[in-house]
């Protein structure tokens, strides 16, 4: 690691008063990186600096993407605008159908595709919903079918994706108050 001697200093303080980069002033010092000659410029309380020198090629302009302006605008009925008040789009939202998914119910008596699967067995086909305690032998997923789409079989679909009201309803908390 070089110090920072009198000299180059100096030399650091002239260059940033050229309006050379902290880049290329680390370039110039060798031995010193550009976060090092920020921190010390900062240290001496530099501030203002000459313009850097524009580079002598200069770089292509990127091609600007322009929208398709319409050639004429339909009568409204109102008086010329003007002012970025022109630009404003009429924003129209419709309301969607909310179609809440009502899986297939299967009693839990239907029989698993795999008994006591693993999840090396799990398809697509399969419920994924995790039976048992993961640190137990005999720790296993339902594995009975699935629905298209969802990861659970209907009973455990049902369990997971309960209405948010009913969940309120239900909440450990509001039993306790009654």
């Amino acid at each position: 690691m070089l110090s920072w001697t009198d000299e180059r200093v100096e030399l650091l303080k002239k260059l940033w008063s050229d309006g050379l980069s902290a880049s290329q002033i680390a370039g110039e010092l060798g031995g010193v990186t550009r976060n090092a000659v920020i921190g010390k410029v900062h240290r001496l309380g530099l501030s203002g600096r000459a313009k850097a020198p524009a580079p002598q090629a200069q770089r292509p302009k990127k091609p600007s993407i322009r929208t398709a302006q319409p050639q004429s605008r339909p009568h409204t009925g109102h008086g010329a605008t003007m002012g970025n008040v022109a630009l404003k789009a009429e924003v129209v939202t419709i309301a969607r159908p909310q179609v809440e998914y009502q899986p297939a119910i299967y009693a839990l008596s239907e029989a698993p595709l795999v008994e006591n699967a693993s999840i090396l067995q799990l398809t697509e086909q399969t419920c994924k919903w995790p039976v048992g305690d993961p640190g137990a032998d005999d720790f296993h997923f339902c594995a009975r079918r699935s629905d298209t789409g969802i990861p659970y079989c209907g009973y455990h679909a049902r369990v997971a994706y309960q209405p948010v009201n009913d969940r309120r309803r239900d909440s450990p908390r509001r039993r306790a108050l009654r």
